[in-house]
């Protein structure tokens, strides 16, 4: 089967979507498929499977800034590109993100589908119901990755959603060698916007211990603002932009993974990447994350917007070995019921009924 799996958003950018695209096609390609990932790169493509469409266009978007390429040239390199691949089915994330996604809804024969990520509510949806209404309906099956992300759709769009929640590559983190750390480590990585909560977890820092260390992976709108802030602790470390594979070898080796998020996560991928690390996780109590970890058990979830919580509760665990243990064993456990081979022949196994509908 040849496959055509569409990102809206820029690959070379790290992001929650782009990372199950990407770790979708290296899993469908391992079950022996021909699958190419399409989307906007800013720079050289990631992988060597990736069909490039030009340099993407920071938007503003759930309260995030969003990669996308709404441009001419992105969609005549799409429609190329479709030509080109003469695939048998696409899969589309984020279908109604404008950009590639949009122009393949548009001018594809293909059989489509599509997995919708967003949640919380979409100002693009309302204000365009009518013709966002029609071009979903060109998609010949949806999924979306948690129950939230489904309600927004169908409130928005219509239609039924399949539930499939993301997938984590664990073999990646199984096979990561656990950066070196020099005392208590916490690590944090994701776009330093508000709705991260990057500084609540700054804010924790001024709590906890002179020998707990932090460091901070990515970077965002507000990592000259915070640097500034709190220039005068040395326990933090600010990463830049790191690869995956320092990414998993970091979560590996820190004592803990901290996910601080305020609000806009429809599912807890990144606190999943963490569990399958052997990292204790501690995390906002919001709905994308209590619905992968239940608290105590596969996690530590605090009230969001809480540095003080936040500190109290990790001075707490770096404190009890017996306790972390238990968290690692049961967070690993629960990682892999989420693997994303598990999640790629699930998928396959969709395309392959529609074809046969069809």
């Amino acid at each position: 089967m040849r496959i055509g799996i569409i990102c809206p958003y820029s690959l070379t950018i790290p992001g929650g979507v782009q990372s199950q695209v990407l770790g979708l096609a290296r899993q469908l390609r391992a079950l022996g498929q021909h699958t190419r990932v399409l989307g906007p790169c800013d720079g050289p493509p990631p992988d060597a499977s990736v069909i490039p469409l030009g340099d993407s266009l920071p938007t503003a978007a759930n309260g995030s800034i969003a990669p996308i390429a709404p441009d001419v040239p992105c969609a005549l390199r799409t429609i190329q590109a479709l030509r080109d691949g003469e695939f048998d089915l696409l899969h589309l994330h984020e279908p109604m993100a404008p950009g590639p996604t949009v122009t393949a809804l548009f001018m594809s024969n293909a059989p489509m589908v599509g997995t919708f990520h967003a949640a919380g509510g979409s100002l693009a949806y309302d204000l365009l119901n009518r013709p966002i209404r029609w071009l979903s309906g060109r998609l010949d099956y949806r999924f979306a990755v948690s129950n939230d992300a489904a309600e927004m759709a169908q409130h928005s769009l219509g239609h039924d959603y399949e539930i499939l929640f993301n997938g984590v590559e664990t073999d990646q983190c199984e096979l990561a060698t656990p950066w070196p750390t020099e005392g208590p480590t916490i690590f944090f990585v994701g776009r330093h916007e508000p709705r991260k909560g990057l500084s609540v977890l700054l804010g924790a820092m001024n709590e906890l211990p002179s020998d707990v260390r932090l460091w901070i992976a990515s970077d965002g709108p507000e990592t000259e603002e915070l640097k500034k802030r709190f220039a005068g602790d040395p326990r933090i470390e600010w990463l830049g932009r790191i690869s995956e594979k320092e990414k998993f070898s970091r979560m590996k080796g820190a004592d803990i993974f901290c996910a601080p998020s305020l609000r806009g996560e429809s599912f807890g991928i990144v606190l999943l990447e963490g569990m399958a690390c052997d990292t204790v996780v501690v995390a906002s109590d919001i709905p994308g994350y209590s619905k992968v970890a239940e608290e105590g058990k596969h996690a530590v979830l605090v009230p969001p917007d809480d540095s003080h919580s936040l500190a109290t509760a990790i001075e707490k665990i770096l404190g009890d070995e017996s306790r972390q243990q238990e968290i690692r064993e049961n967070g690993r456990k629960r990682a892999l019921q989420f693997s994303m081979k598990s999640l790629a022949k699930r998928y396959l196994d969709s395309y392959q009924e529609l074809l046969k509908a069809l």
